[in-house]
């Protein structure tokens, strides 16, 4: 399993290390190791075992990163179960904390439906083809392509779109994430969701490429009604935690522009942003799960004025807040610009064009929250942060958290102008993929697993 290295399929021909896998992996890594810092001292004070925790989030890492290389239908489910069952024993943790048990039982719900709806596709796909190995699927599918494989084709992209969080199978999102633990949000929003677009690319690219243009258009719809919905429905909200639920959805249809081009560029482009999410995102909620720790609040009304008692944090969330935008020179403008360069190639003008506006429309509701810290005067702060506790950093005794704190707001800063790594590790990414690289030459008509 290394880089560039000789590709060699594992668990009889299950899954391969290929580069695409390697990266995705990296990126859920590195997810789990920030969520693990961040998520320390907040399981302490909830009167948590910090070792049961820490071992259902590396069974959720585990499914996850062995979805990210799974070429056989039976590899995959299991690995998506095994994801899916440790998400659901993290969302209700908080066993005390009755939004925590319903949010649990929520994604239970709608999670075990996704399932049914992905057995009953690959059931599908078996029958057709008579095997479970996604390349062998592929090829079956090209030669004689039929009703009940585009009927497995729907199946199958519910599925996907239910892990990414895309409209309108994103219902679950919202409830999920406000009554969560918020460090198991954090994980969630980027590592559940870099395993939910390697699947994509797995499954679409390399098992359905016999309806390439019929999942494209699909992917399209789902792509323009996520940024859309949601950027436009986080407007409205109050709580922290479900305004970046909805902007979570609005990002994920910001990748399935990459998705959707296909091209060298698209592929690159998807896995860049994924990357910087990482970093932008989970910086963002280490500065919530913080102020949560010394407040007890997440509404953003109550965030008005921090900057008088704790610039530091005010700084690192606003930070991470215009990368979320879009804003130059940070991390996240330069992923926005190489998703919509790739578009704009393709000739994707739709997409480019919804999230160019879409991303406007986020940053507004980014910036007023950094206008509610910032602007307001100290006889305008709210009373929580008036009875904010003059406890500095170096006193605070978190360690761990200030530590994936710093690390994620400087990734998030500089990384934007220092990006030529980033871009040529995603373009290695690509590069080094058969599946990925079958697909560009071809136009989408790949029988690589």
């Amino acid at each position: 399993m290394q880089w560039n290295g000789p590709l060699e399929s594992s668990f009889l021909g299950a899954f391969i290390a290929d580069n695409l896998a390697i990266a995705f992996r990296a990126v859920i890594a590195l997810s789990t190791l920030f969520s693990l810092l961040i998520s320390w001292r907040y399981a302490e004070q909830s009167g948590s075992p910090v070792g049961e925790y820490a071992a259902i989030l590396l069974a959720a890492t585990l499914g996850a990163m062995l979805l990210c290389g799974a070429t056989d239908l039976v590899s995959v489910f299991v690995s998506l179960e095994t994801l899916s069952v440790a998400s659901y024993l993290l969302a209700g943790y908080m066993k005390r904390d009755a939004r925590s048990s319903e949010a649990a039982l929520k994604y239970l719900l709608v999670g075990s439906a996704a399932a049914a709806v992905f057995l009953y596709g690959a059931s599908l796909l078996y029958g057709i083809s008579g095997t479970t190995n996604l390349q062998v699927i592929g090829v079956a599918l090209i030669n004689s392509p039929t009703p009940l494989a585009a009927l497995a084709l729907v199946f199958v992209l519910a599925t996907v779109a239910f892990k990414i969080a895309a409209v309108p199978f994103h219902q679950w999102t919202p409830d999920v994430y406000e009554g969560s633990p918020t460090p198991v949000v954090a994980f969630l929003s980027v590592g559940s969701k870099a395993a939910g677009f390697a699947l994509a690319l797995r499954l679409l690219v390399g098992c359905f490429s016999a309806f390439d243009s019929q999942w494209k258009l699909l992917f399209t719809v789902l792509a323009v009604l996520s940024m859309t919905l949601g950027n436009v429905v986080a407007l409205a909200q109050t709580s922290m935690k479900r305004m970046l639920a909805y902007s979570s959805i609005g990002q994920a249809g910001f990748v399935m522009i990459g998705l959707v081009c296909g091209t060298k560029e698209g592929f690159a482009s998807m896995i860049l942003y994924m990357a910087a999410y990482l970093f932008m995102n989970l910086g963002a909620f280490a500065c919530i799960i913080l102020f949560s720790l010394r407040t007890g609040s997440d509404r953003i009304a109550d965030y008005a004025g921090l900057y008088q008692k704790d610039p530091l944090i005010t700084l690192g969330l606003s930070l991470c807040l215009l990368s979320l935008g879009g804003i130059p020179p940070m991390l996240g403008f330069f992923g926005k610009i190489y998703l919509f360069f790739a578009g704009w190639a393709d000739h994707q003008y739709l997409l480019v064009i919804v999230g160019l506006v879409t991303s406007v429309i986020s940053i507004y509701y980014y910036i007023s929250v950094i206008k509610m810290m910032v602007v307001k005067e100290p006889h305008e702060a709210s009373e929580v942060v008036k009875g904010y506790p003059s406890i500095q950093w170096k006193t605070i005794g978190l360690p761990p958290l200030r530590v994936a704190l710093v690390a994620c707001v400087l990734v998030t800063a500089v990384g934007g102008i220092l990006s030529n790594p980033l871009f040529q590790w995603a373009n290695n990414t690509v590069i080094g993929t058969p599946l990925l690289q079958q697909a560009i030459a071809t136009g989408g008509q790949t029988t690589l697993g």
